[in-house]
């Protein structure tokens, strides 16, 4: 897929519109987003991703769009346990909802950066060195055992080595400043919770990276989809925290989910040079095992809630 250059300008152009757009125009105030307002807003992203999808599939034709799918479907399934991390950093530093969304908002243009950053140097190593797919594949592997036999990540802002770098040269206040990141007090600049916050978001997004960039290289190595794939499930992901971050309990199989998808996609680099499993198949295996997933969980849940009330109405009947 040979991809002009016109392209990238005209992607990057419309990604500075709708963050512009959000910081000051839609969002420029501090509100607490509304659970009516986050489904709205993830169905626009999802509906706005998929139609980017058909735009490739007139455009480039069918395998493209199908690796566009398949990498939007594994960096969003990957966000979806992004956003339990950023529950709990937010709870620890003590951030009021109306305040959330902004940093969210900075945050998620501080990962397109980075992301940006990673894929370019992803593909360069692909591209210079070969061994660079066993070494992606053994990274996905790795990171498949450790979420299969640990779970969720464990949160702990205090061992942030950027963070504690930070505060070495700039004081933390105690206090809230609106939405400011930074204020100036009778001895000088000092950073606010907020800004603590968004250095333990974006340095927690480079731990995400490494994991995410291997998988969706497992995928496409085109870097236009790449970096398009992971643009809009980061766009997507600020909505669809607000949506379902007070639901983490629901979705318990989540993390065995991952895990089989990073250890999928990872078998499919390190047999690669063997076997070269079509981008349909690939996106088949993903579909099956995120439905699965949220069925089971769905099910579990639901389960657990029929037999809660059950012993609930045993206890006062």
């Amino acid at each position: 897929m040979d991809v002009p250059f016109v392209a990238w300008v005209i992607f990057i152009a419309f990604l500075v519109a709708v963050l512009t757009l959000d910081l000051f125009v839609v969002h420029r105030h501090a509100t607490e987003i509304s659970l009516q307002e986050a489904a709205w807003w993830s169905a626009l992203w999802v509906v706005l991703a998929l139609a980017f999808g058909a735009i490739l599939l007139w455009w480039q034709g069918m395998v493209a769009a199908e690796e566009y799918l398949a990498g939007y479907l594994i960096e969003k399934s990957l966000s979806v346990d992004n956003i339990f991390v950023f529950a709990l950093i937010f709870a620890h530093f003590g951030i009021p909802d109306q305040y959330q969304h902004r940093v969210l908002m900075w945050g998620i243009i501080g990962a397109l950066a980075m992301r940006a950053v990673f894929i370019g140097v992803g593909a360069s190593l692909l591209d210079a060195f070969h061994v660079t797919i066993y070494v992606f594949g053994a990274i996905l592997l790795l990171t498949a055992w450790k979420v299969l036999r640990h779970g969720g990540a464990q949160v702990r802002p205090e061992r942030n080595i950027v963070l504690r770098a930070m505060r070495r040269v700039l004081p933390v206040t105690d206090e809230l400043h609106g939405q400011r990141l930074l204020v100036r007090t009778a001895a000088g600049w000092a950073a606010t919770p907020l800004l603590a916050t968004l250095v333990v978001i974006e340095t927690t997004d480079v731990v995400f990276a490494v994991d995410s960039i291997p998988a969706i290289f497992a995928v496409t190595e085109n870097t236009f989809i790449v970096f398009t794939a992971n643009a809009f499930s980061l766009l997507g992901m600020r909505a669809a925290y607000f949506l379902i971050s007070g639901a983490a309990r629901r979705f318990r199989y989540l993390q065995t989910g991952l895990g089989v998808i990073l250890a999928g996609v990872g078998v499919k680099l390190l047999i690669s040079d063997f076997y070269k499993v079509p981008v349909w198949a690939s996106l088949t295996f993903i579909v099956t095992v995120l439905a699965v997933t949220f069925a089971v969980s769905w099910r579990a849940t639901r389960t657990t809630t029929v037999t809660g009330a059950g012993q609930g109405r045993g206890r006062h009947g």
